[in-house]
């Protein structure tokens, strides 16, 4: 499917008032989790070590999450990036500085998002960002809960676009979520409403519609993955 766009939530810039739970706070405190080393926001509290959560299994093969490292992967997202297709959401085309700055708004964060690869079967082909929409600014425009999770996808490849993948891929990744973060009810996202092929593909990942909402920038479908109808939808 078309990639949904980056929505909120990737600039470190735009979280500082958004203040993490004492819990938390008081870990960080204790030196675990600080911000610098580069494994520490996908194995840190606030997305239950993301790192750890291992292989869904999908039709297609295991798909897994796998920490984005720029070292080994900038290239590849920045090739995702100036494609077309995918830059009409992201607005992230440009040079491997452009990508490379998106992502160390995240890495040199405290843990509440995480960019991965989406590795199918052994390949990498998609690109997400997993993060705590309750600390996130797209609280501010919907009413948050705690521990509400949240999700922005791309398709790299043309290839694997429209051929039903982002669904399924969906699908594996919200009971990802759902399977490793105990205390989240319900994984969210935003995609544009432009982007009705990607809406149609969060429907059929079991998402339902929420809400519209006006965020900078775009008008978005808030969706809404529950943990207490996901075996119905």
């Amino acid at each position: 499917m078309p990639p949904t766009d980056s929505g909120l939530g990737s600039s470190s810039d735009d979280t500082l008032d958004l203040q993490l739970p004492p819990e938390f706070s008081a870990l960080f405190a204790e030196g675990h989790g600080l911000p610098g080393s580069p494994d520490v926001p996908a194995s840190g509290p606030l997305l239950d070590n993301l790192a750890g959560w291992g292989a869904a299994g999908t039709p297609a093969g295991p798909f897994e999450l796998v920490p984005v490292r720029p070292d080994r992967d900038l290239a590849l997202i920045s090739g995702w990036m100036n494609d077309p297709a995918v830059a009409a959401f992201w607005e992230l085309a440009g040079p491997p500085e452009t990508t490379a700055a998106h992502l160390h708004g995240q890495l040199d964060g405290d843990g509440r998002s995480v960019p991965c690869l989406g590795v199918l079967a052994g390949v990498p082909m998609s690109y997400w960002e997993i993060y705590r929409a309750d600390l996130d600014p797209l609280a501010r425009y919907y009413p948050a809960r705690p521990q509400d999770t949240g999700i922005h996808l791309l398709i790299g490849g043309a290839g694997d676009r429209g051929r039903g993948l982002g669904g399924m891929l969906l699908r594996a990744t919200a009971d990802l979520v759902l399977d490793h973060r105990p205390q989240c009810a319900r994984v969210l996202a935003e995609p544009d409403l432009r982007n009705t092929a990607s809406v149609a593909a969060f429907l059929n990942a079991g998402f339902r519609y929420g809400d519209e909402i006006e965020l900078p920038g775009k008008r978005a479908a808030l969706m809404v993955r529950d943990r207490a109808l996901r075996d119905l939808l």
